[in-house]
């Protein structure tokens, strides 16, 4: 089996990711300069703060989405279906791996059409690379959706993890023009996102203007791709690529900051993911512009024992952003998307040397 298998691929992602400290080291979501601001008389309950959310059109039990992680290798196909149980039983969004591999093998179709079997009322979003759709268009998209019967597809971006992966495609020129044509003729929304390296408020706002339905900022400061592929390619005895994955360890946009230019800079719904780890990092993602926010590797690991325990994990965030909203004084999500915030330090450097007009920003 050549080492360009995109099975072989898969499988080394879910092992190292489960085994080995893939987490940015230096760089973080910058999130720690976010401050929400106590209010110790919330005249409020506890048990009246409600976290339903609208998203894309659909109403959802909370502001969160699982984040496609996998699919496209025998195996796989219990992690897709635990998430799914999972969201269905929560009512919340789920999105697919990166469905090439069942394109070109269509023996691993099943790794992904699990979440629908398991789920048929689950909100599911189908996953294609962006340099995929530059060598077979509009067709692929329409195949990776059609696959399983998705509400929406992403298009995930990722110019770095593509150099530093052994035999990675990095034939980018083109891709903007791809994802127009795929915007046009879809049925469905298109999200666009980034896989740990972030998207300016520049190109938002360019997608917005090709009729993109949603930004998935896909921010550093959590998984760190780069470092998961340099590990492959050092395992494999691809020098060159491990070098140049090293060099690059922190590269990236830090999710909050991310986060803050997608919303200043268009009117989209903005998915904040990229080392979201606990409920408070929730709210405060909502705070700054969020519609939504992304989840990935906490949930992988319980993903691969059962779907209780990625519901388990799921309750612990809810309960996390329940009480950071009880603590603003927060019923329920609008309230929270208007409460003030504090942004400090790099952010705060960052947002003023990128000249960001965001409302809650003084400057």
């Amino acid at each position: 089996m050549s080492e360009s298998n995109i099975e072989v691929r898969k499988l080394d992602h879910i092992r190292i990711c489960l085994d080995k400290d893939v987490e940015f080291k230096q760089k973080t979501t910058w999130l720690e300069f976010v401050e929400l601001i106590h209010s110790a008389a919330p005249e409020l309950n506890y048990s009246d703060v409600d976290t339903l959310t609208e998203f894309l059109g659909k109403r959802f039990s909370a502001p969160i989405l699982i984040e496609g992680m996998t699919g496209g290798a025998k195996g796989t196909e219990v992690i897709n279906r635990n998430l799914a149980m999972a969201a269905s039983e929560l009512n919340i969004p789920m999105g697919l791996g990166s469905q090439r591999a069942a394109v070109e093998n269509p023996g691993l179709v099943e790794s992904f059409r699990v979440a629908r079997d398991v789920a048929p009322d689950v909100f599911l979003i189908a996953n294609i690379g962006g340099v995929q759709l530059v060598e077979d268009g509009v067709k692929l998209a329409e195949e990776v959706v059609r696959m399983v019967d998705a509400n929406a597809l992403a298009i995930h971006l990722n110019p770095l993890h593509e150099i530093v992966q052994p035999h990675g495609t990095t034939s980018f020129k083109g891709i903007f023009d791809a994802i127009r044509k795929v915007v046009e003729k879809l049925p469905v929304p298109v999200i666009v996102k980034e896989v740990g390296c972030g998207i300016s408020g520049d190109l938002s706002r360019k997608l917005e203007d090709i009729g993109v339905a949603a930004i998935d900022v896909g921010g550093a400061g959590g998984t760190n791709w780069a470092l998961i592929e340099r590990i492959r390619a050092s395992e494999k005895g691809f020098l060159e690529n491990a070098t140049i994955g090293k060099t690059f360890l922190e590269w990236g946009i830090p999710t909050a900051a991310a986060t803050i230019e997608a919303y200043a800079l268009t009117k989209l719904p903005v998915i904040s993911s990229g080392g979201i780890r606990n409920g408070l990092d929730i709210a405060k993602v909502l705070t700054i512009g969020a519609s939504m926010a992304g989840i990935a590797r906490p949930l992988l690991q319980h993903a691969v024992v059962s779907s209780d325990r990625v519901v388990a994990t799921l309750k612990r965030l809810i309960s996390e952003l329940k009480t950071a909203m009880f603590l603003t004084g927060c019923q329920n999500i609008d309230s929270l998307k208007r409460v003030e915030v504090v942004v400090m330090g790099r952010l705060l450097e960052w947002v003023k040397q990128r000249g960001i007009q965001h409302p809650k920003i003084r400057l």
